[in-house]
């Protein structure tokens, strides 16, 4: 239904935050805007980032799993933008990379999803731009969600996949200390 967009209210934060923001910048104007509006939004809740360029948007997950990897960042904004183009390499560019960012999300990392993929340059420039749709905001305050909930239900694990590290159960919404199991 056309018009009648949900905002959450900002993320609460108890401690900063401090995110990665990868970015594509292919369409470099866009690619602008969206940072802009992922930089304001972190900015907002106190948070604070690190700014990195990749090639394009299939690196975006490659780029964001390695940080995960060798660094210590809390959370991670995707932002691009995909045009389609006359191949099929439109299809392949936009399932890959969003594939590559809900698998990161799945192994539990707070990743936002920024990356915008649109029929034409006027679409995205209406979503990136911090004065109208404001889609980088949007990615970072997903970011800032995620990570809030991470924070709320526990630290991390050093287990694979879903299983927990180390002989603990854990109870959504209770901490670790208060077990009710």
């Amino acid at each position: 239904m056309a018009g009648s967009e949900y905002t959450m209210p900002r993320a609460e934060l108890e401690k900063p935050a401090k995110l990665l923001i990868v970015v594509a910048p292919f369409y470099r104007d866009i690619a602008d805007n969206l940072i802009a509006g992922a930089t304001a939004e972190i900015e907002a809740t106190g948070a604070t980032y690190d700014l990195v360029e990749v090639p394009g948007a299939l690196e975006l997950p490659t780029a964001i799993g390695i940080a995960e990897r060798l660094s210590n960042f809390d959370g991670y904004v995707a932002l691009g933008c995909v045009i389609r183009g006359e191949t099929t390499h439109y299809e392949t560019v936009c399932n890959d990379s969003s594939r590559g960012l809900t698998l990161l999300g799945l192994q539990g990392l707070c990743v936002g999803n920024g990356i915008l993929t649109v029929e034409n340059r006027d679409q995205a420039e209406v979503r990136a731009d911090p004065a109208r749709m404001n889609k980088g905001a949007g990615a970072a305050a997903a970011a800032l969600h995620l990570i809030a909930l991470t924070r709320k239900w526990g630290a991390p694990r050093k287990g694979v996949g879903f299983i927990p590290g180390a002989d603990e159960m854990r109870i959504a919404g209770h901490s670790k200390d208060k077990s009710t199991a």
